[in-house]
Parts: C-alpha cells; structure tokens; sequence
C-alpha cells in the first residue's frame, strides 16, 4: 500500500463531468490499494470570475477580504469531487485549508506555508477515507483566509505530500507530461521521462507553465517525488526528482521562452559607488522582481544600467525608475516592451564546454540580436526581439538535437 497525493488543476475540474471523471480515477487509485489524499484548484475560470468581482466592486479591495473571496472557488470543487465520490460508494470528506490546517504567513494573496498538521488527515486515512482538499489556501495565526498565489495549488499538493511523507505526488493537468519545449510551437517536442528539480525550477521561473515555481522549491527540499501526467489519459507522464547520472549524458533537456518580460534602461548614470543600490531598493520595497541586469560603463564615466522586470509590473517600475532618475544624475529613462527571454536549460552543462557557443551560433545563422545574456550553471538566457521568439526556440530545438522524429499530435 503506497500514500498517494494527487492534485487536479482547474481545466480538469471545470464541469461536472470533468469532476466525475476524476472521482472515477481517484476511485481506481483506492481501489488500486493506495490511501488517497486529494488536492483540488477553482473550477477553470471561476477564480477569474471572483478577481472581476472584487475589481468591479472598488479600484483597491482589502488584501483580507480579497483572499476570503477568491479562495471560495476551491470550496466548491471538494465539495462536489466529495459527493460525487460518496455517490459511488466511497468515504470521503472535504477539508478547507484552514480546517486541517495549512498554516502560512499573513502576506495574503502571496502567503507561505509554515506548518501543516496532519494528525486529522491520517486519522481520516486509517479508516479508509479518501480525503479531498482545497489548494490555494490557508490560515494565518490570527485566524485569517490566505492564499498562496496564482497558481499555488501546485504547492499545497507538494506541501501536503511532504507534511504525510507521501510516495508520490501526482500533478493532473491538461497536458501529459514536461515537454523538451512548447509542443504548441514545435511539433517535434518530445516529452520528458525524468527531469531533476534543478532543471524543472529553471524551466518555470523561465517561462514553462506546466508547474508552478514554489512547488518544485517544495519538492527539491523535502524530496518529493512529483509525476506531472494528464488528468486525460493514462499514459505515464514526467518524473520532477533527484538528479541522476543519466541525466548529465543530456547536454539541453529543454527550451523555455517567456514573452511576459519589459526591458528598462536607466542612461547616462555616474559610475559611482552607490548608484545600483538607489535604483534597486526602491524597486524591491515595491514588491518588483528584476530579473537580469546589465551595466555598461563608458569612456567618459557614464554608464548605463539595463535591466529586466515582468512585463505587468513595467509602469510601476518606470514610474520608480523616473523618480530615482534626477536623485542620480541620469540623462534618462528608456523602455521596452517587445521583447522576449529565451533560454536553454540542461544539467549537462555543468560538465560540456560550448553550449554557449552553440546557442550564440544558431541565433547569429538567422539574423536574430542578442540584446543581454544571462547564465548559471544549468541555463543561458537571452533577451531578444519578441517577433522573433517562435524562429528562436525552433532553431535552438534543433541545434540540440531535441527534436523528435515521430512528433506528438
């Protein structure tokens, strides 16, 4: 008998059929032996629905109140997974986060989880229920709602697998595994077997959307094995775990693109001791994530410094950036939107020369402008113009023998 955590995102609980087909394979892994324990997103689009609510209602909603609305739609779908499985026979029985519970910081609707208790839920596994949680969700130490983020389903399942020392996680999504890119851009992307944590935490932080970035964090730190398969099929999907010998022989296992990134360029900035820290402080005391930086420093003791900032959060940055600007000396503030991140992600960079050299090559051969660069031991990045990003990630796909002769449908 194994303990099996599973997690089912929104797209496969967004109707009532959809919520009966996951019942009857929550079903089949009980009936398999297994003790289940079950975590569910917001049916597809209702979170959507309650943050349109909040923004009709008023221009700034309370942090408190806006983190009680939107974890509502996970109440929902245990609720229901939970009558559908006692409809079949099965004992099961919901919990909200704050019911087990998922204890998190008072940072609401970015919340961390600091604890989880889980005398109740193995109480409940003695008998033979199957327990069904909502993800997204917890309590603070004042008894407050919280969420964890957009997204954050992903790491209750992983925390709540992690609190039970659980076998497996298995994360159900609409697709069927971790692909070497976007098979929607490249037809010959091939799925992934196994990736280690390492690689999988490059691909999400660099755009990859098939999980979310805490949750992998989780998983690398108390060693939770993820399976990332389809809520669909029953094909194996990709195994997120320890990093392995095998992997090292894959020079890239994966390229990951992200068009949701502004570039900023603070001009004409005096190379003096002290310049960086008056621009980057105001920044992250607003809650803004920069992500690669760039200084070039001139003849005549200028220098301009060029940074990256998610593309929602530009004009905050911008208007900081313009504030900061005079207090410096700068000659200016420029921007731009239209660009895009590529990246080449492999363990088997930390062992091989030329990856680099091979990526620069495949992108001068079409024409495509290197505008900053990025590195660590396992990824290089590269800022480009955005209309050229589908061109990128093919030609790169190809260049490390990623692409797959019998392509995925």
């Amino acid at each position: 008998m194994a303990l099996v955590v599973q997690k089912y995102g929104g797209t496969s609980v967004g109707t009532v059929e959809k919520i009966r087909n996951v019942a009857r394979r929550v079903a089949k892994t009980f009936d398999d032996g297994n003790d289940v324990v079950v975590i569910v997103s917001a049916m597809a689009g209702e979170t959507n629905r309650l943050v349109a609510l909040a923004d009709d209602i008023c221009e700034f909603p309370s942090e408190r109140e806006y983190d009680v609305l939107v974890s509502t739609g996970e109440q929902v779908t245990i609720a229901l997974l939970s009558m559908c499985l006692q409809s079949m026979g099965y004992n099961a029985k919901s919990y909200l986060g704050s019911q087990i519970p998922v204890r998190t910081d008072n940072d609401h609707s970015r919340a961390r989880i600091k604890s989880i208790d889980d005398k109740k839920v193995r109480e409940d596994l003695k008998s033979g229920t199957i327990i069904i949680v909502a993800g997204f969700q917890g309590i603070d130490e004042h008894g407050n709602v919280t969420t964890l983020g957009r997204g954050g389903s992903d790491t209750s399942a992983v925390a709540v697998a992690a609190a039970l020392n659980a076998d497996v996680c298995e994360i159900y999504t609409d697709v069927d595994g971790v692909y070497t890119t976007d098979p929607r851009m490249v037809p010959e992307a091939s799925k992934i077997e196994k990736i280690s944590y390492e690689e999988m935490l490059e691909m999400a932080s660099l755009g990859a959307k098939v999980l979310q970035i805490r949750s992998v964090e989780f998983a690398k730190k108390y060693n939770v094995v993820i399976h990332v398969r389809s809520s669909f099929n029953d094909k194996p999907g990709t195994l997120v775990m320890k990093e392995d010998q095998e992997m090292e022989t894959v020079l890239v296992s994966g390229i990951a693109y992200n068009k949701d990134e502004a570039k900023v360029s603070v001009l004409g900035v005096p190379d003096q001791p002290g310049i960086a820290a008056k621009i980057f402080t105001p920044l992250g005391e607003a809650g803004i994530t920069v992500d690669m930086i760039i200084q070039n420093v001139s003849r005549d003791g200028k220098t301009d410094l060029t940074f990256t900032v998610p593309k929602a959060d530009c004009k905050k940055a911008l208007k900081i950036v313009e504030e900061a600007a005079p207090t410096i000396g700068a000659e200016g503030v420029a921007h731009n939107e239209a660009i895009s991140k590529v990246s080449i992600i492999g363990v088997g960079m930390r062992s091989h020369a030329g990856i680099a050299q091979t990526m620069f090559e495949t992108l001068s051969k079409e024409g495509i402008n290197i505008e900053m660069i990025s590195t660590s031991e396992i990824k290089v990045s590269c800022v480009i113009d955005s209309k050229y990003t589908e061109l990128a990630v093919r030609v790169l796909h190809a260049a490390f023998g990623l692409d797959n002769p019998t392509s995925v449908e």
